[in-house]
Protein backbone atom coordinates (compact mmCIF):
# COMPACT_ATOMS: atom_id res chain seq x y z
CA UNK A 1 0.00 0.00 0.00
CA UNK A 2 1.25 3.20 -1.20
CA UNK A 3 1.46 6.21 1.45
CA UNK A 4 0.91 9.81 1.30
CA UNK A 5 2.13 12.02 4.16
CA UNK A 6 0.82 16.09 2.61
CA UNK A 7 2.31 18.95 4.37
CA UNK A 8 -0.08 21.65 4.18
CA UNK A 9 -1.46 24.71 5.47
CA UNK A 10 -4.88 23.56 4.12
CA UNK A 11 -5.10 19.81 5.39
CA UNK A 12 -8.94 20.21 4.57
CA UNK A 13 -8.24 20.96 1.12
CA UNK A 14 -7.67 16.73 1.16
CA UNK A 15 -8.54 14.20 -0.20
CA UNK A 16 -10.59 16.84 -2.33
CA UNK A 17 -11.65 14.92 -5.90
CA UNK A 18 -9.45 12.10 -4.74
CA UNK A 19 -12.12 11.08 -2.68
CA UNK A 20 -14.68 10.12 -5.53
CA UNK A 21 -14.56 7.88 -8.19
CA UNK A 22 -11.99 5.34 -8.87
CA UNK A 23 -9.20 6.99 -6.41
CA UNK A 24 -12.15 7.57 -3.90
CA UNK A 25 -12.96 3.77 -4.27
CA UNK A 26 -8.93 3.21 -3.84
CA UNK A 27 -8.95 5.15 -0.93
CA UNK A 28 -11.68 3.22 0.62
CA UNK A 29 -10.41 0.28 0.14
CA UNK A 30 -7.34 0.91 1.58
CA UNK A 31 -5.11 0.73 -1.35
CA UNK A 32 -3.31 4.04 -0.06
CA UNK A 33 -3.39 5.96 2.82
CA UNK A 34 -3.53 9.95 2.58
CA UNK A 35 -2.75 11.70 5.55
CA UNK A 36 -3.09 15.56 5.67
CA UNK A 37 -0.81 17.24 7.78
CA UNK A 38 -1.74 20.67 8.41
CA UNK A 39 2.10 23.21 9.06
CA UNK A 40 0.58 25.27 11.49
CA UNK A 41 0.57 22.87 14.57
CA UNK A 42 4.67 22.87 14.37
CA UNK A 43 4.74 26.58 14.78
CA UNK A 44 5.77 27.38 18.42
CA UNK A 45 4.65 30.64 18.84
CA UNK A 46 0.62 32.01 19.43
CA UNK A 47 -0.32 33.18 15.90
CA UNK A 48 0.79 29.87 14.31
CA UNK A 49 3.28 31.96 11.90
CA UNK A 50 4.70 30.09 9.32
CA UNK A 51 6.42 32.59 7.03
CA UNK A 52 8.69 35.37 7.48
CA UNK A 53 9.44 38.17 4.99
CA UNK A 54 12.51 37.00 2.40
CA UNK A 55 16.02 37.94 3.25
CA UNK A 56 17.59 40.95 1.09
CA UNK A 57 13.97 42.28 0.41
CA UNK A 58 11.70 41.38 -1.78
CA UNK A 59 7.62 40.81 -2.34
CA UNK A 60 5.77 37.88 -0.43
CA UNK A 61 6.44 35.60 1.86
CA UNK A 62 8.90 32.63 2.56
CA UNK A 63 7.67 29.37 4.44
CA UNK A 64 10.04 29.37 7.76
CA UNK A 65 12.58 26.70 7.74
CA UNK A 66 12.03 26.01 11.38
CA UNK A 67 7.91 25.29 11.31
CA UNK A 68 8.33 23.53 7.98
CA UNK A 69 11.49 21.22 9.24
CA UNK A 70 9.81 20.45 12.68
CA UNK A 71 7.02 18.88 10.21
CA UNK A 72 9.14 17.27 7.88
CA UNK A 73 10.71 15.36 10.91
CA UNK A 74 7.57 14.81 13.04
CA UNK A 75 5.80 13.01 9.87
CA UNK A 76 8.65 11.72 7.47
CA UNK A 77 10.25 8.03 7.88
CA UNK A 78 11.25 6.88 4.70
CA UNK A 79 10.67 7.19 0.73
CA UNK A 80 10.93 10.61 -1.39
CA UNK A 81 10.06 14.10 -0.61
CA UNK A 82 8.58 15.63 -3.27
CA UNK A 83 7.80 20.08 -3.49
CA UNK A 84 5.68 21.23 -5.71
CA UNK A 85 6.95 23.56 -7.25
CA UNK A 86 7.14 26.00 -10.91
CA UNK A 87 10.86 25.53 -11.03
CA UNK A 88 10.86 21.48 -10.27
CA UNK A 89 11.15 19.01 -13.12
CA UNK A 90 7.92 18.64 -15.25
CA UNK A 91 5.44 15.91 -14.13
CA UNK A 92 5.35 13.13 -17.02
CA UNK A 93 3.61 9.79 -17.62
CA UNK A 94 7.03 8.57 -16.83
CA UNK A 95 7.42 10.09 -13.24
CA UNK A 96 3.96 8.96 -12.42
CA UNK A 97 4.67 5.53 -13.35
CA UNK A 98 8.15 5.80 -10.90
CA UNK A 99 6.22 7.65 -8.07
CA UNK A 100 3.60 4.83 -8.09
CA UNK A 101 6.39 2.18 -7.35
CA UNK A 102 7.26 3.70 -3.83
CA UNK A 103 5.63 2.81 -0.78
CA UNK A 104 5.84 6.22 0.60
CA UNK A 105 6.06 10.03 -0.46
CA UNK A 106 5.45 12.84 1.29
CA UNK A 107 4.47 15.90 -0.45
CA UNK A 108 5.25 19.45 0.48
CA UNK A 109 2.62 22.29 -0.91
CA UNK A 110 3.87 25.82 -0.81
CA UNK A 111 2.43 28.76 -0.57
CA UNK A 112 3.48 32.26 -0.68
CA UNK A 113 6.69 33.06 -2.70
CA UNK A 114 7.86 29.04 -1.85
CA UNK A 115 9.56 27.57 1.14
CA UNK A 116 13.24 28.48 1.96
CA UNK A 117 15.95 26.60 0.15
CA UNK A 118 17.72 25.18 3.19
CA UNK A 119 14.87 22.72 3.61
CA UNK A 120 15.53 21.71 0.15
CA UNK A 121 19.07 21.12 0.71
CA UNK A 122 19.11 19.57 4.02
CA UNK A 123 16.60 17.11 2.90
CA UNK A 124 17.04 17.07 -0.55
CA UNK A 125 13.82 17.40 -1.72
CA UNK A 126 12.84 16.56 -4.94
CA UNK A 127 10.85 19.62 -6.55
CA UNK A 128 7.84 18.46 -9.27
CA UNK A 129 6.33 21.05 -11.62
CA UNK A 130 2.46 20.26 -13.18
CA UNK A 131 2.99 22.73 -16.18
CA UNK A 132 4.48 26.18 -17.15
CA UNK A 133 1.96 28.49 -14.84
CA UNK A 134 1.92 29.80 -11.59
CA UNK A 135 -1.74 28.76 -9.06
CA UNK A 136 -2.35 30.18 -5.83
CA UNK A 137 -0.72 27.19 -3.92
CA UNK A 138 0.71 23.42 -4.24
CA UNK A 139 -2.23 21.64 -3.06
CA UNK A 140 -3.97 22.03 -6.49
CA UNK A 141 -0.39 19.97 -7.86
CA UNK A 142 -0.12 17.58 -5.39
CA UNK A 143 -3.72 16.60 -6.20
CA UNK A 144 -3.35 15.98 -10.13
CA UNK A 145 -0.09 14.13 -9.48
CA UNK A 146 -1.55 12.08 -6.89
CA UNK A 147 -4.90 11.59 -9.12
CA UNK A 148 -2.20 10.28 -11.92
CA UNK A 149 -0.20 8.32 -9.65
CA UNK A 150 -3.07 6.30 -7.46
CA UNK A 151 -4.70 5.38 -10.55
CA UNK A 152 -1.83 3.25 -11.78
CA UNK A 153 -1.31 1.13 -8.22
CA UNK A 154 -2.06 -2.23 -8.04
CA UNK A 155 -6.27 -3.24 -8.28
CA UNK A 156 -7.60 0.49 -8.91
CA UNK A 157 -8.36 0.44 -12.82
CA UNK A 158 -11.32 -2.04 -13.61
CA UNK A 159 -9.43 -2.88 -16.73
CA UNK A 160 -5.67 -3.21 -15.79
CA UNK A 161 -4.69 -3.85 -19.91
CA UNK A 162 -6.64 -0.14 -21.03
CA UNK A 163 -3.25 1.20 -19.70
CA UNK A 164 -1.14 0.11 -22.33
CA UNK A 165 -3.01 2.31 -24.87
CA UNK A 166 -3.35 4.99 -22.84
CA UNK A 167 -1.82 8.42 -24.42
CA UNK A 168 2.05 8.75 -23.46
CA UNK A 169 2.78 4.82 -22.56
CA UNK A 170 5.02 4.81 -25.87
CA UNK A 171 5.28 8.44 -26.66
CA UNK A 172 2.17 8.18 -28.67
CA UNK A 173 -1.04 10.22 -27.76
CA UNK A 174 -3.92 7.83 -27.80
CA UNK A 175 -6.37 7.20 -30.50
CA UNK A 176 -9.77 8.39 -31.24
CA UNK A 177 -12.61 6.72 -29.72
CA UNK A 178 -16.09 5.94 -30.96
CA UNK A 179 -19.01 4.25 -29.42
CA UNK A 180 -23.03 4.61 -30.34
CA UNK A 181 -24.57 5.32 -31.94
CA UNK A 182 -22.98 4.19 -35.03
CA UNK A 183 -24.60 7.20 -36.91
CA UNK A 184 -24.49 10.37 -34.88
CA UNK A 185 -25.95 13.35 -37.39
CA UNK A 186 -24.58 12.18 -40.52
CA UNK A 187 -21.13 11.04 -38.98
CA UNK A 188 -19.97 7.85 -38.69
CA UNK A 189 -18.16 5.63 -37.06
CA UNK A 190 -14.65 4.28 -39.48
CA UNK A 191 -15.99 0.86 -40.50
CA UNK A 192 -12.72 -0.60 -39.50
CA UNK A 193 -13.58 -0.67 -35.87
CA UNK A 194 -17.39 -2.43 -37.08
CA UNK A 195 -15.16 -4.85 -39.06
CA UNK A 196 -14.18 -7.31 -35.95
CA UNK A 197 -10.76 -7.70 -37.87
CA UNK A 198 -9.14 -7.12 -34.94
CA UNK A 199 -5.49 -7.04 -36.89
CA UNK A 200 -6.84 -4.37 -38.94
CA UNK A 201 -7.80 -2.61 -35.87
CA UNK A 202 -5.17 -2.32 -34.59
CA UNK A 203 -2.90 -0.78 -37.44
CA UNK A 204 -5.73 1.45 -38.06
CA UNK A 205 -5.50 2.22 -34.25
CA UNK A 206 -1.19 2.53 -34.02
CA UNK A 207 -1.68 4.66 -37.60
CA UNK A 208 -3.79 7.39 -35.87
CA UNK A 209 -1.96 7.21 -32.60
CA UNK A 210 1.20 8.35 -34.96
CA UNK A 211 -0.70 11.11 -36.66
CA UNK A 212 -2.26 12.52 -33.69
CA UNK A 213 0.84 12.47 -32.37
CA UNK A 214 3.04 13.99 -34.94
CA UNK A 215 -0.20 16.70 -35.38
CA UNK A 216 -0.76 17.75 -32.17
CA UNK A 217 2.58 17.11 -30.13
CA UNK A 218 6.14 17.22 -32.66
CA UNK A 219 7.92 17.57 -29.64
CA UNK A 220 6.67 14.13 -28.10
CA UNK A 221 6.67 12.49 -31.87
CA UNK A 222 10.17 13.09 -32.12
CA UNK A 223 11.44 11.41 -29.02
CA UNK A 224 8.93 8.64 -30.46
CA UNK A 225 11.00 8.47 -33.89
CA UNK A 226 14.48 8.20 -31.58
CA UNK A 227 12.67 5.60 -29.50
CA UNK A 228 12.11 3.42 -32.33
CA UNK A 229 15.66 3.10 -33.85
CA UNK A 230 17.18 2.62 -29.98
Amino acid sequence: MLKVNVLTIFPELFPGFLGSSLTGKALEEHKFELNAINIRDYALDKHKSVDDTPCGGGAGMIMKPDVLGRAIKENHSSGRIIYMSPRGLPLNQSKVKELSKETELTIICGRFEGIDERVIEAYNIEEISIGDYILTGGEQAALVMLDAVVRLLPGVLGNEESIKEESFEDYLLEHPQYTRPIDWEGRMVPEVLLSGHHQKIEVWRKQKREIATKDKRPDLYKIYLESKKS
